[in-house]
This record gives structure tokens, C-alpha cells and sequence, in this order.
């Protein structure tokens, strides 16, 4: 059995089944789910299921945007930190990061007050990370183009 990769509390990751290269995320083991900020999130049938539509945003206070189509998973009700629940869409997506490649559970929800527009979860981090919080970006910081290595 392969020895769990040791990520930081704060890594860059890819949701490629989405379209986005790279997206900010917090490690946070204190809560179950992993979480998407998106806006204009719409629901629709196609071929009988319900799908999702939503716009993505991968850099903080960017007004470019990734429009996302995804399956739904189902609603559940997801409660936050401060105590306040609410009813969420859930989607399944491929999460890239570092050497990982894995399919996790994601809640679709209004991050925009968050420093990070994705939260990774304990459900997603299970048997396959060790997190350090001392690390940031343990498995490389994202370049901008034009930057030197």
C-alpha cells in the first residue's frame, strides 16, 4: 500500500471534468464535505437526470468565470461551521492534486465571502493525504504565465 501523500493546509488543485486548470483550495479535515463556490446555478433535465449549470470563478475577485455543466448527485442539507444549515446540490467531480487523481463529492454553494472558492473535505482527504498544517502549497504553487521557474 502506497504511503499517503503529505499536503499543507492550502494547495492548488484541478477539477479537469469542469474545465478549471486551477482552483485555490483549503484542506479542511474539520468538515465532511468538500465545497465549490459557484454563482447562477441553475437546474435542468437532460436525458431524463437533473443536471447542473453554474458559473465558476478560480481566482478571488475575478470577473472571468467557468461556465460548468455537471450531473446532480441529489440535495442534501449541509451544516456550516457557524451552525447554519441549508440545502445544497451535490455533484461528482475527478479532483487532481499533486500525483492524485480521485473522484469526490462536491457541494455547490455561495463561497463568495471565502478567501478560498474550494474547500476540500475529510470525506475527499480519507486514506489518501496527510495533512501538515504547517505546508502551504506542498504540492507546488500555481505560475502565473510569463513567470520564471
Amino acid at each position: 500500500m502506497q504511503e499517503p501523500l503529505v499536503i499543507g493546509w492550502r494547495e492548488w488543485v484541478s477539477l479537469p471534468q469542469l474545465g478549471l486548470a486551477a482552483i485555490k483550495a483549503k484542506i479542511d479535515t474539520g468538515a465532511r464535505s468538500s465545497s465549490l463556490h459557484v454563482a447562477a446555478l441553475e437546474a435542468f433535465e437532460r436525458d431524463g437526470r437533473t443536471w447542473l449549470r453554474f458559473a465558476v470563478a478560480p481566482r478571488r475577485r475575478s470577473a472571468r468565470s467557468v461556465e460548468c455543466e455537471a450531473p446532480a448527485l441529489e440535495r442534501r442539507r449541509v451544516t456550516d461551521s457557524s451552525g447554519n444549515s441549508a440545502e445544497r446540490w451535490f455533484i461528482r467531480s475527478t479532483i487532481a492534486l499533486g500525483s492524485n487523481r480521485f473522484d469526490a463529492e462536491i457541494n455547490l454553494s455561495d463561497r463568495g465571502g471565502m478567501l478560498f472558492p474550494m474547500l476540500l473535505g475529510r470525506t475527499a482527504l480519507r486514506g489518501r493525504f496527510r495533512v501538515d498544517p504547517d505546508l502551504s502549497w506542498a504540492c507546488g504553487r500555481r505560475r502565473r504565465p510569463g513567470m520564471a521557474a
